[in-house]
């Protein structure tokens, strides 16, 4: 049984990604509508990935030493302060302090990173993959809420898409009291008080490794795909509505197999089911080729969403079984500054490369990357076998 700890961390994410989902549908069209060119149209959502990648590591390790709930609180304030920036740059039109509201939304995106891992410590040790499983199913509701509550504030306001700010800083007030009632476990004692390895001795665990680059490159590809299809859907002649329900379905692909994806990891193993999702991702990006029509960006959005599914869950159990409770904190910052470092340098690259490729080749673009983690992973997973079972010695 999982415990009410990890179901309040459920309930934590679905606010956090409702947030998330609800920047994804309006940020890089406000920033088109703001930026002094059609190439920064995504700047503001690369600054909220560096705010993002920033906060990773100094937020691990800052809750290792105060706890979890400590450091959520803070993040969950720094949300609420972005939030009101971002609905006074949009009330003015001022792309800048927009982009600065961005990067310190993206800081709190970057703690709330964290509910996955306070989910496994929180929850038996043998219920690990379906703890953050059930956090990351908790997008679901995020995959309801964050579009349409895009559409339902998108005139709330004479200027449009202001009530979209209005409404995250609800949802961050709300989580803020939310995590201050929960119980959440305080580090022990081996935590804070254990030697831990030297980041090249961590990084030589074949498993480690491997989780790091699945993770890394899956989500930098989701990104950078999932940020230029509004830009390519409004190019195409779609209005917001149809963008944002693809965005939705999008979302839904994201989260809802996780009610399934930790059953199974634990039947076929983390490699197969990364390998898997790396296959889902070329799915995607192949289909791009075929045409675009509102069915072709529905299709592949929606691969795109399990492909990263997979990959990221995956990713994730096989780190959380890659090191020592010494570590943790280490690694687990580490993990995140790679990840979210290559989903900043995606949603930087992913406006400029469909202004000057256009939308077929960006996605082809993708299919090196992709191929790449895949015979990574192969790599991991032989060197994680001989380790585990070395040859007898000659002689």
């Amino acid at each position: 049984m999982l415990t009410i700890t990890v179901w309040g961390l459920s309930l934590g994410q679905a606010l956090l990604v409702t947030g998330n989902i609800l920047l994804v549908s309006v940020t890089a069209l406000i920033g088109q509508s703001l930026a002094p060119s059609f190439a920064l149209a995504t700047l503001p959502v690369a600054l909220q990935f560096l705010g993002l990648m920033g906060v990773t590591l100094p937020a691990a390790l800052l809750m290792g030493w105060l706890g979890r709930k400590k450091g959520f609180l803070i993040g969950n304030l720094i949300g609420v302060a972005g939030a009101l920036l971002a609905f006074y740059a949009v009330q003015h039109n001022l792309f800048p302090l927009f982009c600065l509201s961005t990067f310190l939304l993206g800081m709190a995106i970057g703690v709330g990173q964290q509910y996955r891992f306070a989910a496994t410590e929180n929850a038996p040790a043998d219920k690990a993959p379906q703890a953050i499983s059930m956090i990351m199913g908790a997008g679901v509701v995020a995959a309801v809420l964050g579009p349409n509550m895009a559409i339902w504030f998108e005139d709330w306001a004479a200027t449009k898409y202001l009530g979209a700010f209005a409404a995250l800083i609800l949802l961050y007030l709300f989580n803020t009291v939310l995590i201050a009632l929960l119980p959440l476990r305080a580090p022990t004692a081996q935590e804070k008080s254990g030697k831990p390895k030297s980041y090249g001795e961590l990084l030589k665990n074949p498993s480690l490794s491997g989780a790091i680059i699945a993770g890394s490159i899956g989500y930098a590809v989701m990104v950078l795909v999932m940020t230029a299809t509004p830009l390519a859907m409004q190019a195409c002649g779609f209005d917001f509505g149809s963008t944002a329900n693809i965005i939705q379905w999008h979302v839904l692909g994201m989260f809802l197999p996780s009610f399934f994806t930790g059953r199974l990891i634990a039947r076929y193993g983390t490699y197969r089911i990364i390998q898997l999702g790396c296959l889902l991702l070329l799915g995607c990006v192949m289909l791009n080729q075929f045409g675009i029509s509102y069915w072709h960006f529905f299709s592949a959005l929606v691969l795109l969403g399990v492909g990263w599914n997979f990959t990221f869950i995956g990713a994730t159990a096989l780190l959380t079984k890659s090191y020592e409770p010494a570590d943790k904190a280490r690694v687990q910052g580490i993990n995140d500054l790679i990840v979210f470092s290559s989903a900043a340098a995606a949603s930087l690259l992913s406006g400029y490369w469909h202004s000057i490729f256009g939308w077929e080749i960006l996605n082809l673009l993708m299919i090196p990357a992709i191929l790449l983690a895949m015979f990574t992973l192969m790599s991991s997973q032989k060197r994680a076998v001989i380790i585990a079972n070395p040859p007898a010695s000659l002689g």
